[in-house]
This record gives structure tokens, sequence and C-alpha cells, in this order.
């Protein structure tokens, strides 16, 4: 199957967005795990026209100190797809959505049964636990995982559920858990290897999203977004204008308004300094 080509936007908004949101990793983040200079550039340029930028990432708090840092420790983020609102000045959460007892039990619990030899995990803003099978990842090289029993595993409302089989990848263990779990909690991936994730029924990047713009006062068609993943697809749907890098998932290109360059090639600061030109 041919993907679309990268292309510049063919249609510019008469008056610039009122929110830019933009996830991180394979979108704004380079394959070197960096944000370019330019694109630190592209997103103040958007705040001294009066813009709202909103970072909507799967990372979880724990994950945003070089990010906040690349950013001057300014604006907010909505983080582990929409669990958590962050304040990137203070670096503190400010809200927070778990997955309740019960249901993070009964998710585990179908989730093996779906998926044999997944290990399973459960994430905080903090910290990482997981049970015996789980296999840690890259992002969690820094990270003690806490080993611990079911009852102590699930014992607390967790913000995020992590499932990683040593076999099956991203999109085949979504297939799998999306059946069994579409009614308890939100099952997606962000692209992490052999990874499954799920956070609290109705928590997602949009309704997170949507919720800060209707507390700002800004609606949908006000609000450009842009990512890579399918995690991202209910936030680019929510917005006025969807905008996929070039290297995004075939579903997330044959979804968005338009395609642009990849992360590697600063397609979103290109696309924002379009948007936002300055004199």
């Amino acid at each position: 199957m041919s993907l679309p080509s990268a292309t510049p936007p063919t249609v510019t908004p008469i008056r610039p967005p009122r929110l830019v949101a933009t996830d991180l990793d394979g979108t704004i983040v380079r394959g070197d795990r960096t944000v370019s200079a330019r694109t630190v550039a592209a997103l103040a340029r958007v705040e001294r026209a009066g813009g709202l930028v909103v970072l909507v990432t799967g990372r979880p708090p724990r994950l945003m100190g070089e990010i906040a840092a690349a950013f001057g420790h300014r604006g907010v983020a909505i983080c582990s797809n929409g669990a958590f609102g962050y304040d990137m000045r203070t670096r503190t959460v400010i809200a927070e959505n778990p997955i309740p007892v019960d249901v993070l039990g009964e998710s585990a619990r179908r989730l093996r049964e779906a998926v044999p030899g997944i290990g399973l995990a459960v994430e905080y803003a903090q910290e990482l636990a997981g049970d015996a099978h789980y296999e840690a990842g890259a992002w969690d090289a820094d990270t003690a995982v806490q080993r611990l029993d079911d009852t102590r595993l699930f014992g607390r409302p967790a913000p995020k559920l992590i499932g990683r089989h040593p076999e099956l990848s991203a999109d085949e263990l979504l297939a799998l858990a999306r059946p069994v779990l579409g009614e308890l909690v939100t099952v997606y991936h962000a692209n992490g290897e052999r990874l499954v994730e799920a956070v609290a029924q109705g928590v997602s990047k949009a309704a997170a999203l949507g919720d800060l713009a209707r507390r700002r006062g800004i609606t949908r068609e006000q609000a450009v977004a842009f990512g890579d993943m399918p995690n991202d697809l209910p936030m680019m749907a929510w917005a006025g204008t969807s905008y996929g890098v070039a290297n995004a998932h075939p579903e997330v290109l044959a979804a968005v308004d338009h395609v642009i360059g990849s992360n590697d090639e600063d397609g979103v600061a290109v696309v924002l300094e379009g948007l936002f030109p300055e004199g």
C-alpha cells in the first residue's frame, strides 16, 4: 500500500488557531530523542501570538523532565494519554484520572486470559510496578520497577495499566486486547515495542484536551493537532484541523487532514511558522 506523500498543507485557516496541541515522541521529538531548536522556537512563536500550546503525550510525568527543560519550564502538558494534567513550570501533577481498583483487577485478569505470556505493570506519576513477567522497556532504563504480587499490584487505583509480550507486536496486542477490555477501560498503543496500554474508561488525549479547551473558552474549530500514532487519532478528530507527520502510523496518515514533514524534518515547526508568521 502506498502512503500519502508529505506535502505542505493546502488549506490555511483565515486566522491563526488559538490552541496548538502536539504529541511528543515521533511527532516533535526526533529519532535521537531530542527536540530541535527550530521546534522550540516555533512553539514559542505560537505563545507570543497569544496561542495556547499543549503537549499531549503518552509519557508519564516522571519522563517529562527533559521536555520541561527544553521548553523553559512553562506551559501545560497532558500525560499518560489523558490520565494526568501536568504543570511544566512547577513540574507537578495538577489532575489525575485513575482506573478504579475493581476495574483494574478485572482488566488484568482478562488481559492475561486473552494474551497468554503477557507481563503486566501499573504506572503512576513517578512510579512503575510490575509482576514477575513484565519486561521493562528502553524508556524505563533509569527507573526501578517494583516487583509486586497481584494483591499489591492491583490493590490501589492506577492511572495506567501496561502489558508487554515477549513476541507479539503492538498492533497484534491491541487487536487481542480491545475486544475483551473495551467496555472496562480505554485500550490503545503508542507504538511501544510489544506494548499495549490502557487508561480509565472515557479518558483519552481528546477528552483531556477538550476539557482544557472548554475551561479556556476555546472551541474545537479554533484548535489544530499534530500526531503520529493511533492513540493520537481521537485528539486529531476533535481538533478543527489535524496534521500527521510523514513517519506516522498508516491509520493516522489515512485519517488526517494534512500529511506534513516527518519528526526528523521538523514538520510541525514548518507548519507553525506558516500559521503564525512574524513580521
